[in-house]
């Protein structure tokens, strides 16, 4: 249902900018906590109406839907499974499911968006520009699929209590061989932020981290409006799975920063276990959800809609890349060739062979940084895989306006 305005009776919206809902008639402003649906009191027990009780037999090919009828103009929404808002496809009111909310588990927290649509656009264009082999189609991508969402958080406070053995590559000389190295010890952990959607990826809501949890707000239905929404659909195990390797994971950074010698350093076995406090939080954080197709693949990039930090890995030009390493790869080789030949094949004095020696690790450097790009590419190319994860585009694009 939409939520209108005191003074025309317009359907209002949450506006980032000015932390407010406000009405795009008249230009009315409000708090959030300030307004309220008149038509809530009439439908807070109204259920949902699930598509086979509304159109008969539903084959696999359909979701798991539900439908609404919109309270302002009377159409037909259709909600998926773990959807809490969305607007009306057939008048553009934003419409909040309270009884989805009331039903099931309403949120206790939330962070209201910060970041308006063009802000978060802005900051995507400027991180573009900052990517060499980034072709010009998708730095000047057009902006036609950008979604707000509110995505369930959990906070989950406790204990996470183990052991790790880790190796590490150590220098004797001219040699080097593998040291072994076990840390064990407790350690707390106060509101681990994990993603409460089972669609969406992990790794890339933990890439859009740090959230400012002190913005929190008590939850209000009303700073939904104009945007989308999920509720959790993670069952207690899920949680639990979900906190025990966020907590290893912090466990283990601690554990290989405390050994200093060495490098190449890796866990290779490792014994965890954690323990979740009963005081976990129920909170709703800012995404914006950009998506784009570039050569037949669908690109998803995401956005904090509290901070603007913006999580992507892009397509790159690999053949500009592989043309960059191969003229770097010449420039060294014309550089240092002829100082190679004269300097160290045929010595003539003590002060040859030490710029010899010079160049040998000028050289070195060269091939250290070209392995250092490779490495790099390597990096980028796993998170490609999130960027064009079916999961993030699937989300994503049930969000229809």
């Amino acid at each position: 249902m939409a939520t209108l305005c005191k003074n025309c009776g317009s359907p209002l919206i949450f506006d980032p900018a000015i932390q407010k809902v406000r009405c795009e008639q008249c230009g009315s402003t409000f708090l959030a906590e300030e307004v309220e649906s008149t038509a809530k009191e009439f439908i807070h027990d109204k259920q949902a109406v699930s598509m086979e009780e509304v159109y008969g037999g539903v084959t696999s090919e359909y979701l798991d839907c539900y439908v609404y009828t919109c309270s302002e103009c009377g159409g037909e929404i259709i909600i998926n499974g773990s959807e809490a808002s969305t607007k009306c496809i057939y008048c553009g009111n934003s419409s909040v499911v309270f009884s989805r909310i009331d039903k099931e588990l309403s949120p206790e927290f939330i962070i209201p968006f910060a970041i308006t649509k063009e802000q978060a656009i802005e900051n995507i264009r400027k991180e573009l520009k900052k990517g060499l082999f980034i072709p010009k189609e998708i730095k000047n991508f057009t902006v036609d699929n950008v979604r707000g969402i509110y995505v369930p958080y959990w906070l989950v406070s406790g204990e996470h209590s183990g052991s790790v053995v880790i190796s590490t590559r150590v220098s004797h000389g001219k040699h080097t061989e593998t040291e072994y190295y076990g840390r064990a010890g407790r350690m707390r952990f106060s509101n681990i932020p994990l993603d409460g959607s089972i669609m969406l990826s992990d790794d890339s809501c933990a890439k859009l981290e740090p959230f400012d949890l002190s913005a929190l707000k008590m939850f209000d239905e009303d700073y939904l409006l104009g945007f989308y929404s999920n509720v959790s659909d993670l069952t207690n195990k899920d949680l639990h799975e979900a906190a025990d390797r966020r907590a290893y994971d912090m466990f283990c950074e601690i554990a290989m920063e405390d050994v200093k010698r060495g490098s190449d350093k890796k866990i290779i076995s490792g014994f965890p276990c954690t323990e979740i406090e009963y005081d976990t939080k129920y909170a709703m954080f800012p995404i914006w959800f950009v998506t784009f197709d570039y050569q037949g693949r669908h690109n998803t990039i995401l956005v904090n809609g509290q901070t603007g930090k913006v999580v992507c890995a892009l397509p790159w030009n690999k053949g500009l890349f592989s043309a960059g390493i191969g003229i770097l790869g010449a420039i060294l080789t014309a550089l240092f060739s002829p100082f190679f030949y004269n300097l160290v094949m045929t010595p003539s004095s003590g002060s040859s062979n030490s710029k010899g020696k010079l160049i040998l690790y000028a050289i070195a450097g060269g091939i250290g940084l070209i392995a250092l790009a490779l490495g790099r590419v390597k990096k980028v190319t796993d998170n490609i895989n999130l960027t064009q994860s079916a999961k993030t585009f699937n989300f994503m694009k049930k969000r229809q306006e």
